[in-house]
């Protein structure tokens, strides 16, 4: 019998799929790119008016059935069984993340042992060290991305309760903890004045872009809202499947929601503290924030400013870590169900084919051997993080709206969701996950692509 998770062992583990490193450098990254607060006012309103609807839909899927998500989809469908079971294989995507997401957090480990000595006291300094890194130091990369690679499959061989929901249960505070430490010391600093203004005071100018509303803002807000919880990889749906009977699912989702959108501002409080204390441009790209400008920033505060690099970069390790054990059970928990092997011979299949694509990454960034791992003239990273982002996740997203909104009988939704919403609500999300959801969707995969 499969596993289930306590409710708040539900909360903390799918909080922990949703909070990872995009939290850390995604969210400061857009929010500095678009233009701050008024940003995050259409990514909390997007967010639950589409990202919410669609987090309900998957979760109704494993809920229900209490399968894979082959098994899941097969079940519901009344016609097509063998066809719509082919959108359970969209989990595929998880196992491509998996593959370059270790290879990140790989870099964080290596960071947090380097915070410990001298930090690069300027950016030029700390973007040598960067490309140094992933384009030099093999041995480095491999060593720690190998070490991720074993915490990794090690929590998820030890199944739902020992392995995924301990995990999170004490990492999760972790990073809550290591965030609000890092928060209160930000509030010393001058930058904080700037950073709350620049998140929290909007400047409604933005909206406009030449005469005409800024559509690109609002595709970016809404792209973040729904790639920022973990949906379109069938992980909502495989940790759903594990869901005590009389859980509240919309209580549980809110507050899913709300610790990701809480990470992310206290991430941002802190990022942009430093960059505002210290005259450095908010508009900088993800590893650029995190790996060099960041970096240098700490150097200024001497033996305070490794012991923040520390704590730092632990947060990020604690984030990507959660998130990166939630990408590996979907298709772990389809191996035993479809050919009845045990959990650790399924996981061995899985654990092959990521250390070898991982061992892809790190090569296609070295500059002796990334030519033979480029292709269409990016590395092979950058083709899986395209390639899982901007098609597969929103493609599922699309496929999951339109099975449940229009092939999952009516009766079964209703029995799931309005005693926790009543019908009227129940009515609206209905209408969202037809009609508005995968339309959104649409729109914002093709401006990706």
């Amino acid at each position: 019998m499969r596993e289930q998770f306590s409710k708040i062992g539900f909360i903390l583990a799918m909080a922990g799929s949703a909070v990872g490193l995009g939290n850390a450098w995604k969210f400061p990254t857009m929010v500095g790119t678009n233009g701050g607060s008024v940003f995050i006012l259409l990514y909390l309103i997007l967010t639950f008016l589409i990202a919410f609807m669609v987090f309900l839909g998957e979760l109704s899927i494993g809920k229900i059935t209490r399968k894979d998500a082959v098994g899941a989809f097969s079940e519901l469908a009344n016609k097509g069984k063998n066809i719509w079971g082919l959108a359970g294989f969209f989990m595929i995507g998880a196992i491509l993340i998996i593959c370059f997401y270790s290879v990140v957090i790989g870099w964080i480990l290596k960071y947090i042992y380097s915070s410990f000595f001298t930090l690069p006291n300027t950016t030029d300094a700390a973007g040598a060290m960067f490309n140094k890194l992933i384009s030099d130091d093999l041995s480095s990369q491999f060593t720690c991305f190998t070490i991720v690679f074993i915490m990794i499959f090690w929590v998820v061989s030890k199944g739902i309760k020992s392995g995924i929901e301990r995990m999170n249960v004490w990492m999760m505070p972790a990073l809550f903890i290591l965030l609000i430490l890092m928060l209160l010391y930000s509030f010393s600093f001058n930058g904080f004045a700037g950073a709350f203004n620049f998140l929290f005071k909007p400047d409604f100018s933005v909206l406009v872009n030449d005469g005409s509303l800024n559509t690109e803002l609002i595709l970016n807000a809404l792209g973040l809202s729904f790639f920022s919880l973990s949906m379109g990889v069938c992980v909502v749906l495989t940790y759903a499947a594990s869901l005590p009977e009389n859980t509240n699912v919309i209580k549980s989702t809110l507050s899913i929601i709300f610790i990701n959108i809480l990470v992310g501002i206290m991430m941002g409080l802190i990022v942009f503290t430093f960059v505002f204390e210290y005259g450095a441009s908010p508009n900088q790209q993800g590893p650029g924030l995190i790996f060099v400008s960041l970096m240098s920033l700490f150097s200024n505060l001497g033996i305070i400013g490794n012991i923040l690099a520390v704590a730092f970069f632990i947060a990020l390790l604690f984030a990507g870590l959660t998130s990166a054990v939630s990408m590996v059970e979907p298709f772990a928990f389809y191996l035993i169900n479809k050919f009845g092997i045990s959990r650790k011979l399924a996981l061995t299949y899985i654990a092959i084919f990521v250390y070898i694509f991982g061992s892809f990454c790190i090569l296609g960034f070295h500059k002796d051997y990334s030519i033979y791992f480029t292709f269409f003239g990016k590395s092979i990273f950058d083709c899986l993080d395209y390639l899982t982002s901007n098609i597969l996740m929103p493609v599922s997203a699309i496929v999951t709206c339109i099975f449940v909104g229009f092939v999952v009988e009516k009766c079964k939704l209703e029995e799931l969701f309005i005693p926790y919403m009543k019908e009227t609500g129940f009515k609206i999300w209905l209408f969202f996950i037809r009609f508005i959801c995968p339309i959104v969707i649409l729109v914002i995969m093709l401006k990706n692509i």
